[in-house]
Protein backbone atom coordinates (compact mmCIF):
# COMPACT_ATOMS: atom_id res chain seq x y z
CA UNK A 1 0.00 0.00 0.00
CA UNK A 2 1.10 3.58 -1.08
CA UNK A 3 0.75 6.68 1.02
CA UNK A 4 -0.15 8.34 -2.87
CA UNK A 5 -3.77 9.35 -2.71
CA UNK A 6 -5.27 12.10 -1.69
CA UNK A 7 -8.60 11.16 -0.46
CA UNK A 8 -6.99 8.92 2.56
CA UNK A 9 -9.41 11.07 5.22
CA UNK A 10 -12.60 10.12 2.98
CA UNK A 11 -11.62 6.24 2.99
CA UNK A 12 -10.57 6.51 6.63
CA UNK A 13 -14.14 7.52 7.59
CA UNK A 14 -15.59 4.86 5.39
CA UNK A 15 -13.88 2.38 7.38
CA UNK A 16 -14.14 3.83 10.76
CA UNK A 17 -17.07 5.16 13.01
CA UNK A 18 -17.51 9.09 11.64
CA UNK A 19 -17.69 10.17 14.86
CA UNK A 20 -14.23 8.32 16.13
CA UNK A 21 -12.99 9.71 12.60
CA UNK A 22 -14.24 13.47 13.08
CA UNK A 23 -12.98 13.59 16.53
CA UNK A 24 -9.34 12.24 15.37
CA UNK A 25 -9.21 14.74 13.14
CA UNK A 26 -10.32 17.73 15.14
CA UNK A 27 -8.12 16.11 18.02
CA UNK A 28 -5.58 13.36 16.85
CA UNK A 29 -1.79 14.81 16.59
CA UNK A 30 0.03 14.84 12.90
CA UNK A 31 3.57 13.86 11.99
CA UNK A 32 5.04 15.55 9.55
CA UNK A 33 7.64 13.90 7.67
CA UNK A 34 8.65 15.70 4.92
CA UNK A 35 11.51 15.04 1.82
CA UNK A 36 10.71 10.69 2.32
CA UNK A 37 11.91 9.06 -0.46
CA UNK A 38 9.49 6.85 -2.50
CA UNK A 39 9.65 3.84 -1.47
CA UNK A 40 10.62 3.83 2.16
CA UNK A 41 9.56 1.17 4.14
CA UNK A 42 7.54 3.73 6.89
CA UNK A 43 4.91 2.50 9.53
CA UNK A 44 3.57 3.67 12.90
CA UNK A 45 2.78 1.04 15.73
CA UNK A 46 1.25 -1.90 14.39
CA UNK A 47 1.55 -1.26 10.24
CA UNK A 48 3.86 -0.26 8.13
CA UNK A 49 3.51 0.74 4.20
CA UNK A 50 5.68 1.79 1.17
CA UNK A 51 6.02 5.54 0.67
CA UNK A 52 4.32 7.34 -2.78
CA UNK A 53 5.54 10.20 -4.09
CA UNK A 54 2.78 12.42 -2.59
CA UNK A 55 3.39 11.13 1.05
CA UNK A 56 3.65 14.22 3.50
CA UNK A 57 2.94 12.41 6.95
CA UNK A 58 0.62 10.51 8.72
CA UNK A 59 -2.89 12.75 10.56
CA UNK A 60 -5.43 11.86 13.21
CA UNK A 61 -3.21 9.58 15.46
CA UNK A 62 -4.75 9.36 18.72
CA UNK A 63 -2.88 10.97 21.65
CA UNK A 64 -0.15 9.00 23.37
CA UNK A 65 2.42 6.55 23.08
CA UNK A 66 3.23 5.16 19.39
CA UNK A 67 6.23 3.95 17.59
CA UNK A 68 7.06 5.11 14.55
CA UNK A 69 9.56 3.11 12.19
CA UNK A 70 10.74 3.09 8.84
CA UNK A 71 13.44 1.58 6.47
CA UNK A 72 15.19 3.52 4.00
CA UNK A 73 15.48 1.64 0.56
CA UNK A 74 17.40 1.80 -2.13
CA UNK A 75 15.97 2.81 -5.70
CA UNK A 76 14.88 -0.31 -8.33
CA UNK A 77 17.60 0.59 -10.97
CA UNK A 78 20.30 -0.13 -7.69
CA UNK A 79 18.62 -3.14 -6.68
CA UNK A 80 15.81 -1.91 -3.93
CA UNK A 81 17.56 -3.65 -1.41
CA UNK A 82 15.70 -2.44 2.27
CA UNK A 83 18.17 -1.37 4.52
CA UNK A 84 17.42 -2.34 8.70
CA UNK A 85 14.40 -0.64 10.65
CA UNK A 86 14.80 2.39 12.55
CA UNK A 87 12.09 3.26 15.54
CA UNK A 88 11.22 5.98 17.79
CA UNK A 89 8.72 6.20 20.44
CA UNK A 90 6.26 9.30 20.58
CA UNK A 91 4.34 10.22 23.31
CA UNK A 92 1.64 13.05 21.49
CA UNK A 93 -0.49 15.01 22.90
CA UNK A 94 -3.84 16.60 21.31
CA UNK A 95 -3.43 18.25 18.23
CA UNK A 96 0.02 18.28 18.35
CA UNK A 97 2.55 18.66 15.71
CA UNK A 98 5.73 17.01 15.26
CA UNK A 99 7.87 18.00 12.24
CA UNK A 100 10.85 16.39 10.54
CA UNK A 101 12.88 16.59 7.49
CA UNK A 102 14.54 13.39 5.96
CA UNK A 103 18.42 13.52 6.24
CA UNK A 104 19.62 11.45 2.99
CA UNK A 105 23.74 11.18 4.82
CA UNK A 106 22.00 9.84 7.64
CA UNK A 107 19.17 8.18 6.16
CA UNK A 108 16.92 8.98 9.25
CA UNK A 109 14.65 11.47 9.95
CA UNK A 110 15.84 14.96 11.57
CA UNK A 111 13.09 16.31 14.34
CA UNK A 112 15.14 19.21 15.34
CA UNK A 113 12.89 21.36 13.29
CA UNK A 114 10.02 20.51 15.82
CA UNK A 115 11.92 22.66 18.02
CA UNK A 116 11.45 25.62 15.67
CA UNK A 117 7.99 27.48 16.96
CA UNK A 118 7.67 29.36 13.63
CA UNK A 119 8.21 26.60 11.05
CA UNK A 120 5.92 24.40 13.16
CA UNK A 121 3.86 27.21 13.45
CA UNK A 122 3.97 27.74 9.64
CA UNK A 123 2.58 24.00 8.83
CA UNK A 124 -0.17 24.93 11.52
CA UNK A 125 -1.46 27.67 9.11
CA UNK A 126 -1.47 25.42 6.21
CA UNK A 127 -2.54 21.75 7.30
CA UNK A 128 -5.45 22.19 5.60
CA UNK A 129 -3.76 22.45 2.53
CA UNK A 130 -1.41 19.92 3.56
CA UNK A 131 -3.60 17.59 4.41
CA UNK A 132 -4.33 15.54 1.35
CA UNK A 133 -1.03 14.48 1.35
CA UNK A 134 -0.96 12.98 4.57
CA UNK A 135 -2.32 9.84 5.52
CA UNK A 136 -4.71 8.81 8.56
CA UNK A 137 -3.57 6.79 11.34
CA UNK A 138 -4.80 3.19 10.69
CA UNK A 139 -6.84 3.17 13.14
CA UNK A 140 -8.11 -0.65 13.05
CA UNK A 141 -4.87 -1.17 14.74
CA UNK A 142 -5.11 1.13 17.43
CA UNK A 143 -7.03 -1.85 19.99
CA UNK A 144 -4.01 -3.94 19.48
CA UNK A 145 -1.89 -1.81 19.73
CA UNK A 146 -3.18 -0.52 23.04
CA UNK A 147 -3.06 -3.90 24.45
CA UNK A 148 0.22 -4.42 23.90
CA UNK A 149 1.46 -1.56 25.83
CA UNK A 150 -0.96 -0.28 27.89
CA UNK A 151 1.87 -0.26 30.62
CA UNK A 152 4.55 1.23 28.97
CA UNK A 153 3.93 5.55 29.95
CA UNK A 154 6.38 7.83 28.89
CA UNK A 155 8.51 7.98 31.40
CA UNK A 156 9.55 4.34 31.54
CA UNK A 157 9.92 4.70 27.68
CA UNK A 158 12.40 7.40 27.80
CA UNK A 159 14.62 5.26 30.82
CA UNK A 160 14.77 1.94 28.32
CA UNK A 161 15.24 3.47 25.08
CA UNK A 162 18.71 4.30 23.89
CA UNK A 163 20.09 7.63 24.91
CA UNK A 164 20.13 8.45 21.09
CA UNK A 165 16.08 7.83 20.96
CA UNK A 166 16.75 5.29 18.32
CA UNK A 167 15.78 1.96 18.20
CA UNK A 168 17.94 -0.03 15.75
CA UNK A 169 17.13 -3.50 14.42
CA UNK A 170 21.15 -3.39 14.25
CA UNK A 171 23.19 -2.33 16.88
CA UNK A 172 25.94 0.31 16.39
CA UNK A 173 29.12 -1.15 17.29
CA UNK A 174 32.23 0.00 17.20
CA UNK A 175 35.88 -1.77 18.45
CA UNK A 176 36.64 -2.12 22.09
CA UNK A 177 39.91 -1.34 21.43
CA UNK A 178 41.57 0.48 17.96
CA UNK A 179 44.25 -1.42 16.49
CA UNK A 180 44.97 0.10 13.56
CA UNK A 181 49.17 -1.09 13.05
CA UNK A 182 50.21 -4.37 13.51
CA UNK A 183 52.76 -3.28 16.51
CA UNK A 184 49.15 -2.50 18.07
CA UNK A 185 47.93 -6.01 18.10
CA UNK A 186 51.80 -7.29 19.35
CA UNK A 187 51.36 -4.34 22.43
CA UNK A 188 47.98 -6.46 23.35
CA UNK A 189 49.83 -9.47 22.88
CA UNK A 190 47.27 -10.62 20.21
CA UNK A 191 47.45 -12.99 17.46
CA UNK A 192 48.89 -10.88 14.22
CA UNK A 193 47.21 -10.17 10.96
CA UNK A 194 49.98 -10.92 8.88
CA UNK A 195 50.22 -14.53 9.03
CA UNK A 196 47.67 -17.30 7.46
CA UNK A 197 45.45 -18.47 10.18
CA UNK A 198 46.01 -22.19 11.16
CA UNK A 199 42.19 -22.98 12.52
CA UNK A 200 38.93 -21.36 12.28
CA UNK A 201 39.40 -20.86 16.08
CA UNK A 202 42.55 -18.67 15.44
CA UNK A 203 40.47 -16.75 13.01
CA UNK A 204 38.07 -16.00 15.13
CA UNK A 205 40.39 -14.89 18.42
CA UNK A 206 42.19 -12.50 15.44
CA UNK A 207 38.33 -10.78 14.91
CA UNK A 208 38.30 -7.45 16.91
CA UNK A 209 36.16 -7.42 20.10
CA UNK A 210 32.86 -4.69 19.43
CA UNK A 211 30.86 -3.09 21.95
CA UNK A 212 27.28 -0.91 21.39
CA UNK A 213 28.81 2.73 20.08
CA UNK A 214 27.71 4.94 23.43
CA UNK A 215 24.61 6.02 23.34
CA UNK A 216 22.71 3.36 20.82
CA UNK A 217 22.32 0.64 23.29
CA UNK A 218 18.69 -0.31 25.16
CA UNK A 219 18.83 0.40 28.93
CA UNK A 220 16.96 -2.92 30.27
CA UNK A 221 17.28 -3.24 33.76
CA UNK A 222 19.46 -5.91 33.94
CA UNK A 223 18.81 -9.27 35.38
CA UNK A 224 20.75 -10.03 38.82
CA UNK A 225 22.86 -13.21 38.38
CA UNK A 226 23.27 -14.04 42.02
CA UNK A 227 19.83 -15.27 43.07
CA UNK A 228 20.39 -15.63 46.85
CA UNK A 229 21.14 -12.73 49.31
CA UNK A 230 25.05 -12.09 50.40
CA UNK A 231 26.16 -14.62 53.28
CA UNK A 232 23.15 -16.87 52.46
CA UNK A 233 23.65 -20.63 53.52
CA UNK A 234 23.83 -23.89 51.14
CA UNK A 235 20.31 -24.24 51.80
CA UNK A 236 19.24 -20.90 51.08
CA UNK A 237 21.21 -20.36 47.88
CA UNK A 238 19.73 -24.07 46.62
CA UNK A 239 16.07 -22.40 47.51
CA UNK A 240 16.87 -18.93 45.79
CA UNK A 241 17.82 -21.11 42.66
CA UNK A 242 14.76 -22.82 42.61
CA UNK A 243 12.90 -20.01 43.92
CA UNK A 244 13.66 -16.76 41.62
CA UNK A 245 11.81 -14.07 44.78
CA UNK A 246 14.69 -12.73 46.02
CA UNK A 247 16.49 -11.87 42.31
CA UNK A 248 13.10 -10.63 41.11
CA UNK A 249 12.48 -8.37 44.73
CA UNK A 250 16.34 -7.14 44.05
CA UNK A 251 15.63 -6.18 40.38
CA UNK A 252 11.88 -4.47 41.45
CA UNK A 253 13.76 -2.22 44.35
CA UNK A 254 16.83 -1.12 42.08
CA UNK A 255 14.98 -0.49 38.94
CA UNK A 256 11.11 -0.29 39.74
CA UNK A 257 11.19 0.32 43.39
CA UNK A 258 8.56 3.69 42.89
CA UNK A 259 6.07 1.35 40.66
CA UNK A 260 6.83 -2.66 40.72
CA UNK A 261 4.28 -2.99 38.36
CA UNK A 262 6.56 -0.83 35.67
CA UNK A 263 7.99 -4.45 35.17
CA UNK A 264 5.09 -5.56 32.93
CA UNK A 265 5.75 -2.21 31.00
CA UNK A 266 9.73 -3.23 30.52
CA UNK A 267 8.30 -6.90 29.45
CA UNK A 268 5.84 -5.28 26.95
CA UNK A 269 8.68 -2.44 25.72
CA UNK A 270 11.27 -5.38 24.63
CA UNK A 271 7.99 -7.22 23.52
CA UNK A 272 7.55 -4.08 21.02
CA UNK A 273 11.29 -3.94 20.10
CA UNK A 274 11.68 -7.45 18.93
CA UNK A 275 8.23 -7.60 17.36
CA UNK A 276 8.04 -4.68 15.79
CA UNK A 277 11.62 -2.94 16.01
CA UNK A 278 13.15 -6.21 14.67
CA UNK A 279 15.22 -5.72 17.83
CA UNK A 280 16.72 -9.57 18.90
CA UNK A 281 17.97 -8.46 22.23
CA UNK A 282 14.19 -7.26 22.87
CA UNK A 283 13.63 -10.78 22.26
CA UNK A 284 16.41 -12.14 24.72
CA UNK A 285 15.43 -9.22 27.56
CA UNK A 286 11.93 -10.46 27.53
CA UNK A 287 12.82 -14.39 27.88
CA UNK A 288 14.67 -13.84 30.61
CA UNK A 289 12.69 -10.85 32.87
CA UNK A 290 9.65 -13.78 31.77
CA UNK A 291 11.97 -16.48 33.11
CA UNK A 292 12.63 -14.51 36.40
CA UNK A 293 8.58 -13.42 37.06
CA UNK A 294 7.83 -17.12 36.35
CA UNK A 295 9.99 -18.78 38.31
CA UNK A 296 9.11 -16.45 41.49
CA UNK A 297 7.23 -18.88 43.88
CA UNK A 298 7.03 -16.56 46.72
CA UNK A 299 6.47 -13.12 44.66
CA UNK A 300 3.34 -14.85 43.36
CA UNK A 301 1.66 -15.49 47.15
CA UNK A 302 2.94 -11.72 47.61
CA UNK A 303 2.37 -9.67 44.51
CA UNK A 304 -1.46 -10.74 43.95
CA UNK A 305 -1.76 -7.80 41.53
CA UNK A 306 1.58 -7.69 39.54
CA UNK A 307 0.71 -11.84 38.74
CA UNK A 308 -2.70 -10.67 37.65
CA UNK A 309 -1.22 -8.09 34.98
CA UNK A 310 1.37 -10.69 34.12
CA UNK A 311 -1.59 -13.15 32.95
CA UNK A 312 -3.36 -9.84 30.68
CA UNK A 313 0.32 -8.96 29.44
CA UNK A 314 0.98 -12.18 27.88
CA UNK A 315 -2.77 -12.95 26.72
CA UNK A 316 -1.73 -10.20 23.97
CA UNK A 317 0.96 -10.82 23.53
CA UNK A 318 1.05 -14.79 22.55
CA UNK A 319 -1.68 -13.90 20.61
CA UNK A 320 0.55 -12.50 18.30
CA UNK A 321 3.18 -14.99 17.35
CA UNK A 322 2.59 -18.15 15.57
CA UNK A 323 2.57 -21.22 17.93
CA UNK A 324 5.98 -22.98 17.03
CA UNK A 325 7.73 -19.25 17.11
CA UNK A 326 9.54 -20.49 20.23
CA UNK A 327 10.72 -23.62 19.34
CA UNK A 328 14.23 -24.68 19.07
CA UNK A 329 14.93 -25.80 15.93
CA UNK A 330 17.86 -28.01 16.58
CA UNK A 331 16.68 -29.53 20.60
CA UNK A 332 12.76 -29.30 19.58
CA UNK A 333 12.66 -27.69 23.77
CA UNK A 334 9.86 -25.08 23.81
CA UNK A 335 11.46 -21.88 26.31
CA UNK A 336 7.72 -20.85 26.79
CA UNK A 337 5.90 -24.14 27.62
CA UNK A 338 8.76 -24.99 30.19
CA UNK A 339 8.35 -21.44 31.77
CA UNK A 340 4.83 -21.02 31.91
CA UNK A 341 4.22 -24.89 33.42
CA UNK A 342 6.73 -23.42 36.01
CA UNK A 343 4.06 -20.52 36.67
CA UNK A 344 1.02 -22.62 36.37
CA UNK A 345 2.66 -25.07 38.48
CA UNK A 346 3.49 -22.30 41.58
CA UNK A 347 -0.02 -20.32 40.41
CA UNK A 348 -1.94 -23.62 42.14
CA UNK A 349 0.36 -23.87 44.87
CA UNK A 350 -0.64 -22.55 49.06
CA UNK A 351 -0.60 -19.38 49.67
CA UNK A 352 -1.71 -17.90 46.23
CA UNK A 353 -4.91 -15.69 45.97
CA UNK A 354 -7.80 -17.31 44.92
CA UNK A 355 -8.36 -14.83 41.74
CA UNK A 356 -5.03 -15.21 40.40
CA UNK A 357 -5.25 -19.17 40.85
CA UNK A 358 -8.54 -19.55 38.81
CA UNK A 359 -7.19 -16.68 36.17
CA UNK A 360 -3.83 -18.74 36.01
CA UNK A 361 -6.31 -21.77 34.97
CA UNK A 362 -8.05 -19.92 32.71
CA UNK A 363 -5.21 -18.64 30.83
CA UNK A 364 -3.91 -22.53 31.19
CA UNK A 365 -6.61 -23.81 29.73
CA UNK A 366 -6.88 -21.38 26.76
CA UNK A 367 -3.25 -21.54 25.59
CA UNK A 368 -3.89 -25.42 25.58
CA UNK A 369 -6.55 -24.97 23.47
CA UNK A 370 -4.99 -22.53 20.75
CA UNK A 371 -1.67 -23.72 20.63
CA UNK A 372 -1.93 -27.65 21.89
CA UNK A 373 0.73 -26.99 24.66
CA UNK A 374 1.10 -29.66 27.22
CA UNK A 375 1.89 -28.00 30.44
CA UNK A 376 0.91 -31.70 32.74
CA UNK A 377 3.45 -33.72 30.91
CA UNK A 378 7.02 -34.47 33.12
CA UNK A 379 9.80 -32.03 31.82
CA UNK A 380 12.24 -33.28 30.38
CA UNK A 381 14.83 -31.52 32.65
CA UNK A 382 13.86 -33.02 36.10
CA UNK A 383 16.71 -33.64 37.56
CA UNK A 384 18.52 -32.00 40.37
CA UNK A 385 19.43 -28.43 39.83
CA UNK A 386 23.44 -28.07 40.20
CA UNK A 387 24.24 -24.18 41.68
CA UNK A 388 27.39 -22.82 42.44
CA UNK A 389 28.62 -21.85 45.78
CA UNK A 390 30.16 -18.76 46.76
CA UNK A 391 33.88 -18.71 47.97
CA UNK A 392 34.32 -19.99 51.14
CA UNK A 393 30.96 -21.60 51.30
CA UNK A 394 31.19 -25.42 51.62
CA UNK A 395 29.30 -28.53 52.38
CA UNK A 396 29.44 -30.89 55.48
Amino acid sequence: MKYNRPDMYAMATVDMDPEVARGLFEEGATVVLLGVPEGTELGIDYKSWQVGPRFRGVKMIPPGLHFLHYCSSNAPDRGGETGPRTGLFLTLKPREILLAHWDPKEEDLDFSATQDEDEVGRVRAGLRDLDPFLGPYPYEVMRKWVSLTDRVNQELATRLQPLSGRVCAFSDVIPELQLTHTKDRDEQNLPRNDTECQSMREGLDRLPRMKPREGTELRFSPIPTQTYPPGATPAQITQCSLDLSYALDSLLEKHHQQQPLNVLGELQFAFVCFLIGNVYEGFEHWKRLLALLCRSEEAMRQRRDLYLGLIAVLYHQLGEIPPDFFVDIVSQDNFLTSTLQDFFQFASGPGVDGTLRKRAEKFKAHLTKKFRWDFEVDPDDCEPVVVELPDGVTLD
